[in-house]
């Protein structure tokens, strides 16, 4: 596995972290310590701020699964891929995006910059 799908891997384990002792150990795992994390819905920094911002999206969504789709892409320092958020009950995908992430020298995430493509309407 390259230094970009171990980073990857990492970030989906920890979005898909549900309670707190395992969130926080999932976020610690994907992101330096002052790792970042920029979407157009919030703009965070820290293991404590991206486990909040995911503990949100769970609470938002309950239940739900974030799943890469395509392959990961990356070159130096820099990765891209594609990923929506999906229900285990129905398959349907309401949310998906594509992120693309720096890595820093450990090979754990120093940033992130998300986008929305799809989200409900309602």
């Amino acid at each position: 596995m390259s230094q970009y799908e171990t980073a990857v891997t990492r970030y989906f384990e920890a979005w898909n972290a549900t309670g707190g002792d395992a969130l926080a150990e999932a976020v610690a795992a994907a992101w330096s310590e002052d790792g970042s994390f920029t979407d157009p819905l919030s703009r965070v920094r820290g293991h404590a701020d991206v486990a909040a911002v995911i503990a949100g999206v769970h609470e938002q969504f309950p239940g739900f699964e974030f799943r890469r789709t395509g392959e990961v892409d990356g070159h130096h320092d820099t990765a891209r891929f594609g990923w929506e958020l999906v229900s285990p009950a129905d398959g349907s995908a309401p949310v998906a995006g594509f992120d693309v992430i720096t890595l820093a020298e450990d090979g754990r995430i120093r940033s992130v910059l998300g986008f929305l493509d799809r989200v409900p309407t309602a």
